[in-house]
């Protein structure tokens, strides 16, 4: 079953409200949700250029005029839709993060480890892989979009873990450790993202798309060894 369908069949039940004109609607906040919803599943799937309102209002089951008194535009949707996640990943990052360095001196592999596991759920929801789908998709977009996005939902937590990693390998220049945390962020934007490549590569019985235990640890080790390389 395709993605828009099964979204299509999960708001199917909500088919019987009634938005009466583009004012604030009894259950804002769930038709907002239902809006952000539908945007994130058909940015994921055809972009940012390639989606237009239409196809979201009639996903979502609401006007144009009402997603435009929510958003403001498309951009604004799209903005909303980018960081209502990503703000929270990075969010959990920081606090993970610190928690580690009240601990110990981090070791590379507990590093590497706070930077996964909050994206970790999302693989677990059709939301989740939808927005894991759209970050990795951002990466293509015009710079007009996608740089102050980025640099909004995780700039602060980005230049945190060059400083992290930094201490404990010190032998890092800054330049190498941007880089190397350059380096980390394609490789889980990559794994994460439902590309089926491994469904593709791996021999029929090998591979457990819902094995999450595996990824990460192939993930954290792949990376870990990227990060101490001489």
């Amino acid at each position: 079953m395709k993605k828009t369908e099964q979204l299509a069949k999960k708001t199917s039940v909500r088919r019987a409200r009634k938005i009466n004109g583009p004012g604030r609607p009894e259950g804002a906040s769930v038709v907002r949700d239902e809006i952000l919803d539908a945007a994130e599943v058909i940015f994921s799937d055809k972009g940012y250029a390639g989606t237009a309102l239409r196809e979201i209002a009639d996903q979502a089951n609401v006007t144009q005029a009402l997603i435009s008194y929510y958003f403001g535009s498309k951009f604004g949707l799209f903005q909303a839709v980018f960081l209502r996640r990503s703000e929270l990943v990075s969010r959990e990052r920081l606090e993970r993060l610190e928690a580690l360095e009240q601990q110990k001196t981090p070791q590379v592999k507990d590093i590497v480890r706070t930077f996964l596991e909050p994206v970790l759920s999302l693989r677990g929801t059709f939301q989740g892989r939808a927005f894991l789908r759209l970050q990795a998709r951002l990466h293509t977009e015009p710079s007009e979009i996608s740089y102050s996005l980025r640099s909004e939902a995780y700039g602060g937590s980005t230049q945190r873990y060059v400083a992290v990693l930094r201490k404990a390998l010190p032998q890092l220049s800054e330049l190498d450790a941007c880089w190397r945390v350059t380096f980390m962020i394609g490789t889980y934007l990559y794994a994460f993202s439902d590309t089926h490549r491994m469904e593709e590569m791996a021999p029929k019985g090998l591979y457990d798309v819902n094995d999450t235990d595996e990824l990460i640890d192939q993930v954290t080790r792949f990376m870990v060894g990227g990060l101490q390389a001489a």
